[in-house]
C-alpha cells in the first residue's frame, strides 16, 4: 500500500493530468503523455521551436531554444530541481512519509540536485579524483576492454545484439573500475543499472515504478557493502581514492560517498552505453559517414561530438527559477519550473546548419549541450567522449562491414535516449587483417 501511494504522488497524480493536457495539445505535457513523441521526439521539438522561444504550459514552460538552455544552465537564478520539491501539498505530504531509504539521483546529497555550498564541496572533491592524468589512464583500460571483448566476437557468424555484446558490456567494466568492482559482480552493476535507467522520468507507470524502486533499493544495500569493503581493503581504483580524499580537512560521509557512487553508475553507464548504440546505428545508416572516418581517423573525436548532438543520450533536464526573471521574453515567477529540452537545443538552426543531418566534419559539433553546462556540466565528459571515440573506433576497424540484422527496440525512457536491444552482423575481417591490428 506505501508503494501505490508513493507511485500514485509521484507518478501517477501527473500522468493523469499530462494525459488530460496532452490530449488538449499542450506542448510540454505531450513530451510526457504523447506516445508519438515518445518514439520520436524531434517533430515536437519542431513545434515547440515554432511555437515560442519559451513555451508556457499547464504543467511548466519549455524552451528547445539553444541559447536560451545553454545562458538558463549558467544562471544563478535558476537552481537543479530536486525529486518531489514541486508536489503540491497533499502529494508531498504522501511522498514524505511513504519515502524508501533509498538514495535517488535527483534528491540530495547527489551532485544533480545540490547547490553552492554542498555542491562546491562535493564537486571539488570528486575532481580531485577525477583528474585529465586519471581520465587519460581510464582512456588505455577502455582501449584495452574494447580489444577484448571485440576478440570475443570474431568468431560469431550470425546476427547479435550489439547493445547486450559490447555497448552494455564497454562502460561496465570502465565504471566497475573506477568503483572498485570486482569481476565477478559486474553482472549486478549492469543489472541495477538496467533497472534504476528510468528514475529519471516523471509520470512513470506502475510497472516501470516496482522496477526502479528495486534496482535502487538493490544497488543501494549493494553499495553499502562495497564501500565498507573498500574502507577496509582500499585498492588503486578511483572511488577507494575519493574515500580517503579531503578537502580542506572535509571528506565525503557514507551517504555522500554512495550518491557520488551512483551518480557515477548513472552518469557514466547508462548514458555511454545509449550514445554507443546510437553512434553504432547512425554509422549503419550512413556509410557514407563511415566512410569519411575509415579515410580520415582523425575526424573520430569530432564525429563522437556530432553523435551526442543528434542523439543526446540524455534529452531533458529542468530548473526551477530561484527569484521572479524573465527568459527569452517570458516572465517566470520564483519556484516556476522550466523544462530544457537539450536534444532540442543540439537541433537548433540557428547554430547548427541543416541540424537533421548527421555530419562527421560539422565544424561546430562541439557546441551541443548534452554534458549540461555551467557548475553541473559533466564531470564525466571527458570519458564519455573517449568511450565513444575509442569504442566505435575499435570496432568498425575490427568489423568495417558492420550491417543491420533487424529492428532495433529504444529504451522505454523518456530522459535517457538509446537503445535496449539492436541487432547487427557482423562482417569477418580477413585472418590476416585481423593480425594486422
Amino acid at each position: 500500500m506505501r508503494m501505490r501511494l508513493r507511485w500514485f504522488a509521484m507518478h501517477g497524480f501527473l500522468r493523469f493530468v499530462a494525459g488530460r493536457a496532452a490530449a488538449a495539445g499542450d506542448l510540454q505535457a505531450r513530451l510526457i503523455a504523447d506516445p508519438s513523441a515518445r518514439k520520436d521526439p524531434t517533430g515536437l521539438y519542431g513545434e515547440i521551436r515554432e511555437a515560442a522561444p519559451v513555451v508556457r504550459s499547464r504543467l511548466a514552460s519549455v524552451t528547445v531554444d539553444h541559447g536560451i538552455v545553454h545562458d538558463t544552465l549558467r544562471s544563478d537564478d535558476f537552481r537543479t530541481i530536486v525529486l518531489g520539491s514541486r508536489l503540491p501539498g497533499p502529494l508531498k505530504w504522501i511522498e514524505e512519509r511513504t519515502r524508501s531509504g533509498a538514495l535517488h539521483p535527483l534528491r540530495p546529497p547527489s551532485l544533480l540536485a545540490t547547490e553552492p555550498p554542498e555542491h562546491t564541496t562535493y564537486r571539488k572533491l570528486v575532481s580531485s579524483v577525477f583528474t585529465a592524468r586519471a581520465v587519460a589512464a581510464l582512456r588505455d583500460n577502455v582501449q584495452e576492454t574494447a580489444d577484448r571483448l571485440l576478440d570475443g566476437l570474431t568468431d560469431q557468424s550470425g546476427p547479435i545484439d550489439i547493445v547486450e555484446r559490447y555497448c552494455a558490456e564497454l562502460p561496465v567494466a570502465v565504471i566497475s573500475d573506477i568503483l572498485g568492482v570486482p569481476e565477478s559482480e559486474r553482472g549486478r552493476v549492469l543489472e541495477f543499472g538496467e533497472l534504476a535507467a528510468p528514475s529519471l522520468d516523471m509520470g512513470l507507470t506502475w510497472a516501470q515504478f516496482t522496477r526502479v524502486e528495486t534496482g535502487l533499493l538493490g544497488f543501494d544495500q549493494w553499495l553499502s557493502d562495497h564501500l565498507a569493503t573498500l574502507r577496509r581493503n582500499p585498492g588503486d581504483d578511483l572511488m577507494s581514492q575519493l574515500i580517503r580524499a579531503t578537502e580542506d580537512g572535509v571528506s565525503l560521509t557514507d551517504d555522500e560517498l554512495r550518491a557520488t557512487a551512483g551518480l557515477v553508475l548513472a552518469a557514466g553507464f547508462e548514458t555511454t552505453v545509449n550514445i554507443l548504440g546510437s553512434g553504432i546505428d547512425l554509422l549503419i545508416k550512413h556509410p557514407e559517414q563511415l566512410a569519411l572516418l575509415q579515410e580520415d581517423p582523425s575526424l573520430w573525436a569530432n564525429a563522437a561530438d556530432e553523435m551526442l548532438r543528434l542523439q543526446a543520450p540524455v534529452q531533458i533536464t529542468a530548473r526551477v527559477a530561484r527569484r521572479d526573471v524573465e527568459v527569452g521574453g517570458e516572465a517566470l515567477s520564483k519556484g516556476d519550473l522550466v523544462v530544457l529540452v537539450l536534444a532540442g537545443a543540439n537541433r537548433d538552426p540557428k547554430v547548427f546548419t541543416d541540424p537533421e543531418r548527421f555530419d562527421v566534419t560539422r565544424e561546430n559539433a562541439n557546441k551541443h549541450l548534452s554534458f549540461s553546462g555551467g557548475r553541473h556540466f559533466c564531470l564525466g565528459s571527458a570519458l564519455a567522449r573517449a568511450e565513444t571515440e575509442v569504442g566505435l573506433k575499435s570496432l568498425f576497424d575490427r568489423f568495417p562491414q558492420i550491417t543491420s540484422a533487424g529492428q532495433g527496440t529504444k529504451r522505454d525512457t523518456r530522459v535517457l535516449n538509446g537503445f535496449a536491444r539492436l541487432p547487427v552482423l557482423l562482417a569477418q575481417p580477413s585472418r590476416e587483417s585481423a593480425h594486422s591490428r
